[in-house]
């Protein structure tokens, strides 16, 4: 049983708490909480956000979350495990979307705090899924991953559907421009197809010229498309670095670095760290949001 547990692809718990205590951070992806019963108040990066029966967050690797409880509150905590994209041989699965799809949920949300689910049909086939993975783990065995797996992949996808939804993206106050988020989202979709993020690419879908398409962004996001796309992918190199086994010239190769090297110096120029030592440290840079410090406590 201790050998199987190393290649579950997931940690989930039922409990009920009248207060609230830091949950470990480090090796995992992130969690999806969902409330069965109970009241009180999220708080991620200093946020609040009030929740219910029903509703259903993501944590984020970071400490800076917590929640007040004022009504006893039941959570189910489902944690997307590093260990599953670590150890997928065993498992039947196409091991590079699934840790694209989950790389896209962790970069793209931002930490937000408030419910992840926008529809509420979406928030019903969750409801299911995570019982039957809660009702499969009581028993689990080898007969039970390829199942979990299954259903783990769904929830991914209900969960990228929803974030496309939304606006997840920091942009400067009162934009209420919705192409900047469609091409934000364009961008972190197809952020590892160097191709699709070219400025004459982005004016063709967007329909602008291309003389205008940077000075468009730029005015937006107050940050050059160039620099954003470098940013948004060292999310993704952060990403890899703790959570995978992927050689550094992989990644390298697969978001459109020019080699390692090239990587080593871009890495250092916008974190101020080098590979070695962020990996040392353990801790997302680029990945938090502006107001989530380090000195956050929950």
């Amino acid at each position: 049983m201790q050998v199987l547990e190393a290649y579950k692809p997931f940690e989930i718990q039922e409990i009920e708490l009248t207060d609230w205590k830091q949950r470990p951070v480090k090796n995992n992806f992130f969690e999806l909480v969902l409330i069965k019963d109970g009241q009180g108040t999220q708080c991620i990066n200093y946020n609040d956000y009030a929740y219910g029966k029903n509703s259903m967050f993501l944590l984020p690797p970071l400490k800076c979350h917590s929640f007040t409880i004022e009504k006893p509150t039941r959570f189910v905590f489902l944690k997307f495990t590093d260990s599953f994209f670590k150890n997928a041989n065993r498992i039947t699965i196409d091991r590079n979307e699934w840790f694209k799809e989950a790389s896209f949920i962790l970069s793209n949300y931002n930490q937000l705090p408030g419910d992840i689910i926008k529809n509420e049909l979406d928030r019903s086939y969750l409801e299911n899924l995570i019982g039957m993975i809660l009702q499969e783990s009581r028993n689990y065995g080898e007969e039970s991953i390829n199942l979990v797996t299954s259903l783990m992949t769904s929830i991914l996808e209900i969960l990228i559907r929803n974030i496309k939804k939304s606006n997840y993206f920091e942009l400067p106050k009162n934009n209420s421009d919705e192409r900047i988020t469609k091409m934000l989202t364009y961008i972190n979709i197809n952020i590892d197809k160097t191709e699709l993020l070219k400025v004459e690419n982005l004016a063709d879908v967007f329909m602008m010229s291309p003389t205008y398409v940077s000075e468009y962004f730029k005015k937006q996001v107050s940050m050059s498309l160039r620099e954003y796309i470098i940013k948004a992918k060292l999310k993704l190199v952060e990403i890899r670095l703790l959570n995978s086994d992927y050689t550094l010239t992989q990644i390298a190769d697969d978001l459109g670095f020019t080699d390692v090297s090239h990587l080593s110096k871009t890495f250092k120029r916008y974190t101020g760290s080098s590979i070695r030592d962020f990996k040392t440290k353990g801790e997302y840079m680029l990945l938090k949001r502006a107001s989530c410090t380090p000195t956050a406590s929950a």
